[in-house]
């Protein structure tokens, strides 16, 4: 996918982030776009000469992205653990940033994966608490 618009609203980006994170915990899946070309992903709006590969904690919000350039894309499910041990660890070794549940427009917050993995597994912990 080629330039993307312009990040959305800091708070709006944070908020769906924290929902992925939350999400993702509680249903232990996460969605991704795949192709017969492969995962989705593009360049980054934040920084140059980085790829960012996106992420949602729902089937419907990957559906949702799953236009334009992405039209031939179908939701994928990852289990959780698969995603934290195998995809973030790769990830980042890759230098690719993660995008969790990137809007309508494809805007979102972009982080690096090795940051994401512990966030989850911090929540993972804390669900287990309660």
């Amino acid at each position: 996918m080629g330039d993307r618009p312009v990040l959305q609203d800091a708070e709006a980006s944070i908020e769906n982030h924290q929902r992925f994170v939350r999400r993702v915990v509680q249903g232990d899946t996460v969605w991704g776009l795949k192709s017969d070309a492969g995962w989705a992903v593009c360049d980054s709006a934040e920084y140059d000469e980085m790829e960012v590969m996106p992420f949602w904690s729902d089937r419907a919000y990957a559906q949702r992205a799953a236009q334009d350039e992405w039209a031939d894309y179908v939701p994928t499910p990852i289990p959780l653990d698969t995603f934290i041990d195998r995809w973030l660890k790769g990830m980042h070794r890759d230098g690719v940033l993660v995008g969790p549940n990137w809007d309508a427009h494809n805007c979102g917050r972009e982080l690096d994966a090795l940051d994401l993995a512990s966030e989850l597994v911090d929540a993972q912990a804390q669900q287990r608490k309660h």
